[in-house]
């Protein structure tokens, strides 16, 4: 993990200093410059709108009664596609753009999920377990076992 984060944090900016540095000598330094501005300007502009866009889904799914999982993992990449935009670079940039860019974000979290917790996030729905070694029988107070917690009963108002 410690040799991951050497290559993102050392190794990724010399990198993307070095292709800055060829891409000035290649068009120059002023068309370098506006690439970096105009890459940060439609960068914003998309991470605006495709978090808008993100924000309208989860709260959709929340007045429907559904788990926003999908909106949720949207928020995410948006969010880590800005993050990835405001460090100079084309890598960066093109890494940030992929992630704002619906259709290949789509294709990323589809990986990813499969990747790391394709049996929690099926189908939009999430599947949560508990360990805390509770059974379905009576709670037992033994040492090193957890009681259930207790449920709390909901009264309403009007007595109903």
């Amino acid at each position: 993990m410690f040799r991951r984060l050497i290559l993102l944090f050392i190794l990724v900016p010399i990198a993307e200093l070095a292709l800055l540095i060829q891409l000035g000598r290649w068009i120059g330094l002023w068309p370098t410059l506006g690439l970096i501005v105009v890459t940060g300007i439609l960068g914003a502009a998309l991470a605006s709108r495709e978090g808008l866009r993100a924000w309208h889904a989860f709260q959709l799914d929340l007045s429907d009664g559904r788990i926003p999982g999908r909106p949720i993992l949207d928020g995410l990449s948006i969010f880590a596609g800005g993050a990835l935009l405001l460090t100079p670079g084309l890598m960066t940039d093109l890494l940030g753009f992929t992630l704002l860019w619906r259709p290949t974000r789509r294709w990323l979290q589809d990986r990813a999920v499969k990747r790391l917790g394709g049996a929690l996030v099926q189908r939009g729905q999430i599947y949560v377990r508990a360990s805390a070694g509770w059974r379905d029988g009576s709670a037992s107070s033994e040492a090193g076992r957890a009681e259930r917690p207790a449920g709390r009963e909901i009264e309403r108002p009007d007595g109903g």
